[in-house]
């Protein structure tokens, strides 16, 4: 999953249910992707925002059995120097033992991550989990928003891996687009009614990443009405 935030921080996020060889490669791929992302735009290298890749492991990938591996540039011959390139790359761990040592927000949400089906159900007393719970509910509560969600998720790989390679056929963009906008207004029904006058907005909307923009809000959002206002 690939996001941003206020500050134009962004996030790649990826969850890793078996173990995969070098990590770390992976890692800065991930970060490589992102930079050259932002520097194909015309941005200067200055302006880079912060990026984070979190992996998220069903294994413990060193053995040291914490919830949360952090990762930044730092001197060999001095740790305390830092070489600010503004990367971070985590891996959290659901195996983890060191429940002192980390917030216990964390801990929770990695010991729902860890569950199966049935027992990602139960009561775990924290207001992340349930809204995840409750976003999970409403996907498997239709077997269609769950294939185009499933479509969304491969259409965001292979967005990130083209890398804004020239030359893409104007007709799979717009297969892109067309899907986008099922995949919202999809989503959006679970959440209640759509106005006619939202529905007409996206139908409109051509921009392929104003679209991926308005998926991102509308899977934050509780409400069909607070989504509206997002996107105004």
């Amino acid at each position: 999953m690939y996001a941003k935030d206020e500050k134009q921080t962004r996030y790649n996020v990826e969850m890793q249910v078996e173990r995969k060889p070098a990590l770390g490669k992976r890692s800065r791929y991930y970060q490589s992707q992102m930079d050259m992302e932002m520097l194909l735009t015309g941005e200067d290298y200055t302006e880079l925002p912060n990026t984070y890749v979190i992996f998220i492991c069903d294994f413990d990938p060193f053995g040291k059995d914490k919830y949360r591996y952090t990762f930044r540039t730092t001197c060999q011959e001095s740790e305390n120097v830092d070489l600010e390139d503004g990367r971070t790359t985590v891996f959290l761990n659901t195996r983890g033992k060191n429940e002192s040592e980390v917030p216990g927000e964390l801990v929770t949400f990695l010991q729902y991550m860890k569950e199966d089906l049935e027992g990602s159900e139960k009561e775990f007393h924290d207001p992340y989990v349930e809204q995840l719970q409750k976003f999970v509910r409403n996907v498997k509560g239709s077997r269609e928003m769950e294939e185009r969600f499933m479509i969304f998720e491969e259409m965001l790989k292979e967005e990130r891996a083209a890398g804004f390679a020239k030359g893409r056929a104007e007709g799979v963009a717009e297969g892109r687009i067309s899907e986008s906008k099922d995949t919202l207004l999809l989503f959006l029904q679970n959440l209640g009614t759509v106005p006619k006058v939202l529905s007409d907005q996206i139908e409109e909307q051509g921009d392929l990443d104003v679209l991926k923009e308005w998926l991102r809000l509308a899977f934050k959002s509780k409400s069909v009405e607070e989504f509206a206002k997002k996107i105004k």
